[in-house]
């Protein structure tokens, strides 16, 4: 499919967020300069954030006071429809100057040629960049993002009432259906259309978990054997009630903030995010007990928006924040996440989070929530598979005949 039309299909797609949409009417290209000030905006779904989004604000505002000629203001889309909104607006030519996309999105994004390369406003040479998870933001020799967040997924459990972590699935299971008594709930995962986006970073790591993948690299593969297994384990806990069926990630989360929920599997950002809804919960993390030691990540890159006027002051911003001290804020405010840049835990974040060499320690066994081979592609595989599995989660559909089905649409959506 060329750039123009694809181009042209995110356009038009979603008139149903063109409420949400409208909120970033006028930004990015529409801002321009005034009194030889650069007004520019920066989208984030992290903005919204109960516990880390008043820090990035805060951060954020760091950057306007040390500037005279750029000046940045953060704008918030809710996550489960950040993505198409942000998509949408930029596909028309207008929307933020900056955006801090998840990997489904960003690659979109970029084969549609909707992001600004930046290998003429950014030196990367300059420096030292995690090599692991920067090699995707380049396609074809073309740089087109840099890493704002890289958060490797892991088990977050309550200490309380799971005083040791469970080491394999089977342990997994037992625990959550153990724990799921009155209120209290063993686990918790999103399982509803609506929250599309965040259903598929949660089964990413029941399929690679158990030894499978949605492709091998050319050819997908949604209906292996090694698939059905792993995704048959999330349905098996979803059939068990171990989880609050129907509660949306912002409701499962604040009930694990609660003491409501005993285990979650989570990435590194949320711990921040937990603290901020209760500072004495007292919790912990530990690998995903799974038979395979491969989980998802989110790889979150910040990137210009092609129909920006202001690019080379939104590459003023994306320097900054690549500085030593403003990179180890930065992953303060991130909480267990890495940046963009190889820096080193202090010792008082150690002692106030000794967990954090767990999520250090996962990071060559991560992977983007990406389809490889097929990642412009992924958010259209993303939306058939999760519509496929869900039916098969409500008793719809049996989940092999689910897998079929969605590997064959899938098929035809990639060609």
């Amino acid at each position: 499919m060329s750039k123009r039309f694809a181009r042209l299909g995110i356009a038009g797609a979603t008139c149903a967020l063109g409420l949400v949409a409208a909120l970033l009417t006028g930004c990015g290209s529409d801002g321009g300069s005034n009194d030889g000030v650069a007004k520019l905006t920066f989208a984030a779904s992290t903005f919204g954030d109960p516990g880390r989004g008043p820090l990035l604000t805060a951060w954020l505002d760091e950057f306007n006071k040390s500037q005279d000629k750029v000046q940045v203001s953060a704008a918030a889309v809710p996550y489960p429809t950040f993505g198409q909104t942000v998509l949408t607006q930029m596909g028309s030519g207008k929307g933020p100057d900056l955006v801090r996309f998840d990997m489904p999105e960003f690659e979109a994004a970029a084969d549609a040629g909707l992001i600004a390369p930046l290998d003429d406003l950014i030196d990367v040479g300059k420096y030292n960049l995690l090599k692991q998870p920067d090699q995707f933001m380049v396609h074809d020799g073309v740089r087109h993002g840099i890493i704002f967040e890289a958060s490797n997924y892991a088990m977050f459990y309550n200490a309380d009432l799971i005083p040791q972590p469970p080491t394999t699935y089977e342990q997994f299971f037992a625990t959550a259906k153990s724990l799921t008594k009155g209120d209290v709930y063993g686990l918790a995962f999103r399982q509803t259309e609506a929250e599309e986006a965040g259903v598929w970073q949660d089964i990413f790591n029941y399929v690679y978990g158990f030894g499978g993948a949605w492709s091998d690299g050319k050819n997908l593969t949604i209906n292996s054997a090694e698939n059905l297994k792993g995704l048959q384990a999330y349905k098996d806990l979803y059939d068990a009630n171990v989880i609050p069926r129907g509660a949306d990630a912002a409701t499962f989360r604040r009930m694990f903030a609660e003491g409501k929920v005993g285990m979650e599997l989570n990435n590194g950002g949320y711990v921040t995010a937990t603290r901020g809804q209760n500072a004495k919960l007292n919790f912990s993390v530990a690998p995903i007990p799974f038979p395979v030691r491969k989980q998802g990540a989110i790889l979150a890159p910040i990137v210009i928006n092609e129909a920006s006027e202001d690019k080379e002051a939104a590459a003023t911003f994306i320097q900054w924040t690549l500085e030593p001290q403003n990179q180890v804020k930065l992953q303060e405010i991130l909480g267990a996440s890495s940046v963009a840049t190889t820096t080193e835990r202090s010792a008082e974040s150690l002692q106030k989070t000794p967990f954090l060499p767990v999520f250090d320690q996962l990071t060559e066994s991560s992977l983007p929530q990406i389809v490889l081979g097929f990642e412009a592609k992924t958010p259209d595989i993303r939306k058939v598979i999760v519509e496929n599995v869900i039916a098969a989660l409500q008793g719809k559909v049996d989940l092999k005949t689910a897998l079929d089905r969605a590997q064959q649409q899938a098929s035809e959506l990639a060609r």
